[in-house]
């Protein structure tokens, strides 16, 4: 089934969907500025281990592509980030999709690019687009 990256909400109850070789999946979790974030070691890690462990669940049923890849991972709140506070809020989602992915979130093949997207106060998520795409 192909459909289209916007038509994919985070309200929706669709854990995952295909496109092209792809996915798409929406992550019901929210994101802090993480190199702003003022909070205890304890309080980040348990934040950071509930981000990687919901990114791991919504990508066990999904077909993931093969290497190489192009991940976009779209932000979605109703505040907006500079581009740093941004890829540092993606952190442990970029792990947790590497780890799917069976490689390490530096690995060459990987074509990493970030979003974000206003939504109404009290939504909130990331959708994660895993395509196929080639190598840089």
């Amino acid at each position: 089934m192909i459909t289209h990256p916007a038509s994919v909400a985070p309200a929706q109850n669709v854990p995952h969907a295909e496109i092209a070789q792809g996915v798409i999946v929406s992550v019901p979790i929210k994101t802090v500025a993480g190199l702003n974030a003022r909070e205890h070691w304890r309080t980040r890690q348990r934040r950071v281990k509930h981000e990687r462990q919901s990114v791991a669940w919504a990508l066990t049923c999904a077909q993931l592509p093969s290497l190489p890849v192009t991940v976009l991972m779209t932000r979605l709140s109703p505040g907006t980030l500079d581009s740093d506070n941004l890829q540092g809020a993606c952190k442990a989602v970029r792990d947790a999709v590497a780890d799917a992915l069976g490689v390490s979130d530096n690995h060459p093949l990987i074509d990493w690019r970030y979003g974000q997207e206003k939504c109404p106060r009290g939504q909130f998520g990331v959708r994660i687009v895993i395509a196929p795409g080639v190598s840089r």
